[in-house]
């Protein structure tokens, strides 16, 4: 406070009534409408896709904080002759150290779901996590406190280490109140205390040793945490505007303004929620006016339309205009995912952070195709144990992309959701145990979505309990009766059937449209053909 707020021996104890200080007071009445009516807007809309993977609890929560602080800040000039002397101790060593350790905690998200995504691009490899607490793989002999904190999950470390970080700051901002009278004249270390009239002392508060803790944790997040999000983040390429987000606010934080940092993390998602739906009802608008288009034979006519215009936007020989409504049409789709369902894969994964809902249809798509027809099966013993493996392999896909508990669980409505889970939740909890179910609305929010160290996790805690889906799936067999609604849908065939329709709507209405988009824009770079994916998959040194 003190002298960076003008006070000196010959102040007033009075409002500092000037054109200067009422400008800030009106601005800061403005930006902090703009700015809640922001926060308002992203809590109503907190179930679409851009705002389902960002997690806006903790970023929000940053805000609140560090808002708070700025408007302390804004106020100054007007009420600094009024205001306690050790009023501005406690925001700096609180509001400020806080909001920002929330703030990189919230950021960091954005690398750590990038690199669970990119799983998605080996599905020989996909790390499988360990659901309802089963702890079959965890490594033998790691019962420290150590071993336990690198098998959390990253949300919850990154949720300890600021926490900790935070309580620290608290701590030491309370120390230094402590044992300084510079703010307590009768308690403290001797030779600590400020001589001289009220406001001599006042503007001597503003200075000194006793801000060090609060100077050094402005440093660390600002010059060694921010720059090394920013270089982890310099390879991500979204469609949500989250690397945007990430890296504008880390820049904001090391050289620019608090105003800059509610801008990226606050306004920016709100347009890119406005401009996700405006795409979405875009794409509805272009299948309403394909399905109205008189046809002689529907069905042969939009397949061989929509099969010619995806063989042309693939192969990059001609550019295919997004708003071409012949593509933004179910059969377009339908042909990708069963000719070429590596690039939208690749696209989802890498770009659109919805890996988990291409990888379940063509999960389900090769399950189906590898099953035994029953009519090929004449001994009852010989069908039992058809049937057997048709619901264990059935399991590992519900477990897997399903469950509430799965690291990404597919979005469905909540009644197919419980007719699944109706079927598999108590084999899978008799198989894999038992554990709280996590949010499915916001799976990064707390407490977590992974049962599993995260990609950025240490070394060796990662390669002792890593595994793929192919292994565990042969090491776990059901032995357990077959559950009578399983049987019931063509012996098991088409358990899945309705989720697969709901999933591929939620792909040609979000995704799709994106990863045409990105075709169209690619085939028009000079030199570049193909898939627009196979570009961001070199540089992510995943090749096809």
């Amino acid at each position: 406070m003190g002298s960076e707020l003008g006070l000196d021996a010959n102040s007033k104890a009075e409002l500092n009534l000037t054109p200067v200080s009422i400008w800030w007071v009106c601005w800061t009445g403005i930006w902090t409408a703009v700015v809640g009516l922001g926060m308002v807007f992203l809590v109503i809309h907190r179930n679409s896709t851009p705002l389902r993977l960002r997690g806006i609890g903790l970023s929000l929560s940053a805000v609140i904080l560090l808002h708070l602080y700025w408007i302390t800040v804004q106020l100054g000039l007007l009420i600094g002759p009024l205001a306690p002397g050790n009023a501005e101790f406690w925001i700096m060593g609180t509001l400020l150290p806080c909001g920002i350790a929330l703030f990189h905690a919230s950021n960091s998200r954005f690398i750590h779901v990038a690199n669970l995504q990119k799983r998605y691009t080996r599905p020989n490899s996909r790390l499988v996590g360990l659901p309802y607490g089963n702890t079959v793989f965890e490594p033998k002999g790691s019962k420290g406190l150590a071993d336990r904190f690198r098998r959390l999950d990253y949300t919850t470390k990154s949720l300890i280490t600021v926490g900790f970080a935070m309580l620290l700051q608290i701590f030491l901002t309370t120390l230094m109140y402590i044992i300084s009278r510079k703010w307590h004249s009768s308690w403290g270390i001797p030779g600590t205390e400020i001589h001289g009239t009220a406001m001599e002392q006042k503007t001597e508060m503003g200075r000194g040793w006793e801000w060090w803790p609060g100077v050094f944790w402005q440093f660390f997040w600002s010059w060694i945490v921010a720059p090394v999000v920013l270089w982890k983040s310099r390879d991500i390429h979204d469609t949500h505007g989250w690397r945007v987000q990430t890296i504008g606010c880390a820049v904001a934080r090391i050289c620019l303004s608090i105003v800059s940092i509610e801008i990226f993390t606050v306004l920016l998602p709100c347009w890119e929620v406005y401009r996700h739906q405006s795409l979405r009802q875009e794409t509805l608008d272009l299948i309403a006016e394909w399905e109205s288009k008189p046809k002689s034979n529907p069905d042969i006519k939009s397949l061989k339309s929509a099969t010619a215009t995806v063989e042309s936007m693939m192969s990059g020989s001609v550019k295919t205009d997004h708003s071409d409504e012949s593509v933004m049409t179910m059969p377009a789709l339908e042909y990708v995912l069963d000719r070429d369902p590596a690039s939208l894969q690749n696209f989802s994964a890498l770009h659109d952070f919805s890996g988990e809902n291409i990888a379940f249809l063509t999960s389900v798509a090769q399950w189906k195709s590898s099953i035994q027809d029953p009519s090929d099966v004449e001994d009852e013993e010989d069908l039992k144990e058809m049937l057997q493996e048709r619901f264990t392999s059935a399991l590992s896909i519900y477990v897997e992309f399903v469950s509430p508990h799965a690291e990404f669980p597919i979005n469905l409505c909540f009644q197919e959701l419980a007719k699944l889970e109706n079927i598999f939740e108590e084999p899978a909890r008799t198989i894999y145990g038992d554990e709280p179910e996590i949010n499915q609305i916001a799976p990064f929010d707390i407490p977590s979505f992974s049962r599993l160290p995260s990609a950025m996790s240490s070394d060796g805690s990662e390669k002792e309990i890593r595994i793929t889906s192919s292994v565990l799936r042969d090491r776990v067999w059901y032995w357990g009766d077959v559950p009578e609604e399983f049987t019931n849908c063509g012996l098991g065939a088409n358990v899945f059937d309705e989720a697969v329709r709901a999933v591929k709507y939620l792909v040609l209405t979000n995704t799709w449209p994106r990863f045409v988009r990105s075709q169209s824009t690619t085939s028009r770079l000079p030199g570049i053909t193909g898939s627009g994916c196979d570009v961001e998959l070199a540089r992510a040194q995943h090749v096809k």
